[in-house]
């Protein structure tokens, strides 16, 4: 007998099942997004917490402190999003006031040389960011919290590798050492600042950095400015005011040895007086005959009344001080155009003759010193520190100066703080 079965019905899965698959989907997917909710924060990257300053803004009553220069352990993109996030301050950024260096020839060349290599070696050969870098260096010399010269403030800790406040004075990088044009270009630029030139867009700042490293000093100042890749910075409060900025000059200049390759006023040599006179009229001591050498006024003295032929050209009175001098380790020379008022051998001088000077050099090498100054009613002179006070008239006879006080290493008045990071052509930060 032939049977057949009937096919089996086929069925799905239990509710219960489908009630068990459900509940493991939605952990799958809830159970994770849950304990990202909930799991801890990981903390905040120590490096941003410590650069991301308040600002603090410091009594009129307390100085500031000069931070040393240390720099955020960021990669170049990072730091650059770090410092595009600072915004510019919307304060009031009015331009500083113009600076004349008023120093005598000798300062006035050393000031110039220490300038000179804050632009080159901060910002290379750009004529902008080089002046930019020269109203920083002079902002810091009005401001009390820095050194009061030009030199002082370029110079500041480097003696210490980590604790220049200009980079390249302590990292190695006045090894390389720019062609003569470019020094030259440089010197000018700080000619200018130092005779009143202005740079007017960084305002009163005092700091600066390049956009690709943060120091932690950064966030903590108002940002002022943007320069080519340099950001500029005051303090807040009322000492980034023009008010702050009320400090005098020293009125000398330390002799600063590292510049010695680059600058003769800093190693020695006194053709350097003359080529600071007027670097374009430079005239050599040496080509001066042994016939035109005045006689000192008493013999084996150390003092010169001299008859000046105006013929000789103003530029080469004081090539003829320096050869009349010779070897002399303090020398007084004084010249005279008028012959009439050449003082007779052996007597003192007359408040008319002092006024009717046309040229005085004073050399005293004990105390570094030596300084030719220019009758400017009768002579015109490239600036105004090359030209004799008139009163009192007896500045030009003066004798021999007062050492200025200094530290043990040579620098008066100079306070140190530290700060490291290199760069040859374009020193990424100072403080």
């Amino acid at each position: 007998m032939n049977s057949s079965s009937a096919p089996a019905t086929l069925r799905g899965p239990s509710t219960g099942l489908w009630i068990v698959l459900l509940i493991i989907a939605f952990a799958a997917v809830v159970l994770p997004t849950v304990a990202v909710v909930l799991a801890p924060r990981p903390a905040a990257s120590p490096v941003l917490a410590e650069i991301a300053r308040p600002k603090r803004v410091v009594p009129a009553a307390e100085l500031p402190e000069v931070e040393p220069v240390r720099l955020a352990a960021l990669s170049t993109d990072d730091a650059r999003a770090f410092n595009a996030a600072i915004p510019f301050s919307t304060a009031p950024n009015p331009a500083a006031r113009p600076l004349v260096l008023d120093a005598g020839a000798e300062d006035f060349g050393r000031a110039v040389d220490c300038l000179a290599a804050a632009t080159w070696y901060e910002a290379g050969d750009d004529p902008v960011g080089q002046r930019a870098v020269a109203q920083v260096v002079l902002n810091r010399m009005r401001h009390p919290a820095f050194p009061k010269s030009v030199c002082g403030v370029v110079f500041q800790g480097q003696e210490r590798r980590t604790g220049c406040q200009f980079t390249f004075t302590c990292d190695g990088a006045m090894r390389r050492t720019p062609s003569p044009a470019a020094w030259g270009r440089a010197q000018t630029i700080a000619r200018q600042a130092l005779t009143g030139a202005v740079f007017a867009k960084v305002g009163h700042s005092t700091h600066y950095h390049t956009d690709w490293v943060v120091p932690y000093w950064s966030s903590s100042l108002d940002k002022v400015a943007e320069v080519n890749t340099h950001l500029f910075f005051r303090w807040t409060g009322w000492w980034g005011t023009p008010p702050a900025f009320r400090r005098g000059y020293a009125g000398a200049e330390p002799v600063v040895a590292k510049l010695a390759a680059l600058s003769p006023f800093h190693g020695g040599g006194e053709v350097a007086l003359a080529a600071a006179v007027d670097p374009a009229a430079m005239l050599d001591p040496a080509t001066i005959p042994e016939s035109a050498v005045p006689k000192p006024v008493a013999a084996g003295g150390d003092s010169f009344h001299v008859a000046l032929d105006k013929a000789l050209g103003a530029d080469a009175f004081a090539a003829l001080a320096i050869r009349t001098c010779g070897e002399r380790a303090y020398c007084k020379f004084l010249g005279w155009t008028d012959r009439t008022k050449v003082p007779a051998v052996g007597a003192a001088l007359t408040p008319s003759q002092i006024e009717a000077m046309s040229f005085s050099y004073l050399r005293d090498k004990e105390q570094g010193f030596g300084k030719a100054l220019w009758n400017c009613g009768e002579f015109k002179r490239p600036s105004p520190i090359q030209c004799m006070r008139r009163t009192p008239i007896a500045a030009a006879v003066a004798p021999a100066p007062t050492a200025t006080p200094v530290g043990p290493d040579g620098l008066s008045g100079v306070r140190r703080k530290p700060g490291p990071s290199p760069t040859p052509a374009a020193s990424p930060v100072t403080s």
